[in-house]
């Protein structure tokens, strides 16, 4: 059963991922997270919600070979398409098919948002970590989650005018919408999250929300500076 919208919008993400990723990825998130992820030189390495895999290809690129995890099958036989040498599994992040502690380091980039379970997700994805491991986040801010269902307001000239922030406190699902990709987010305020991770006894060390690189394509980029659209973190497992 579909009742999140991503077996019905895996085409047009794939289509609209192409090779690269969009915007938020090329622009604001690989600049922060492929670093991140290089500076541990993991060996063992999971990444859950992998999608058509593009972020496994770019590890991979480095000589690091990632095992990629998604519930959408479309999406994982194309990233197995994509990468045959790579290892795809169709999977749940609440339910990690893996013993417990195997891997270095584990990656959720842009797929909490999406986790009904976000808390069950965060205790596997810490179970599957080895003592000394990092768990790598990428995530929509609350910020922007806390306004999706509105969208920007503009004034009487359609120019952009401000990003509302509403019931930011109130955890909720809500569809959202582009370029014929319709699914199901989830807003959750920042202390939610918190609280799971330090539910684990993981360690903050990093947190960042990042902003579009030197040179990225304008006027886009000046919506990602005006409100705060995502942000990393690492947790590490003592």
């Amino acid at each position: 059963m579909d009742d999140n919208g991503w077996n019905a919008s895996a085409s047009a993400w794939i289509a609209d991922m192409g090779e690269h990723g969009d915007f938020g990825r090329r622009f604001v998130l690989d600049p922060v997270m492929l670093p991140l992820a290089l500076a541990r030189t993991p060996r063992t390495v999971l990444d859950v919600g992998c999608g058509e895999g593009r972020f496994c290809r770019m590890l991979a690129a480095h000589g690091v070979a990632a095992i990629g995890l998604d519930p959408t099958t479309a999406l994982i036989a194309t990233a197995r398409e994509r990468d045959p040498s790579g290892r795809y599994i169709e999977g749940k992040a609440e339910s990690l098919p893996f013993e417990d502690a195997p891997f270095d380091l584990v990656i959720s980039y842009l797929s909490l948002i999406d986790i009904t379970d976000y808390a069950a997700g965060i205790a596997e994805m810490a179970r599957v970590l080895k003592p000394g491991g990092a768990l790598l986040v990428a995530n929509l801010n609350g910020f922007n989650t806390a306004g999706a269902e509105s969208g920007w307001i503009r004034d009487l000239t359609g120019a952009l005018r401000c990003y509302p922030v509403d019931h930011y406190l109130v955890e909720r699902g809500f569809w959202t919408e582009w370029r014929g990709i319709r699914i199901v987010n989830h807003h959750r305020p920042l202390q939610a999250y918190m609280q799971a991770f330090l539910a684990q006894g993981l360690r903050l060390s990093h947190f960042s929300e990042p902003a579009p690189i030197e040179g990225a394509p304008e006027p886009k980029a000046e919506r990602y500076r005006r409100a705060p659209w995502f942000l990393v973190m690492e947790w590490l497992k003592p």
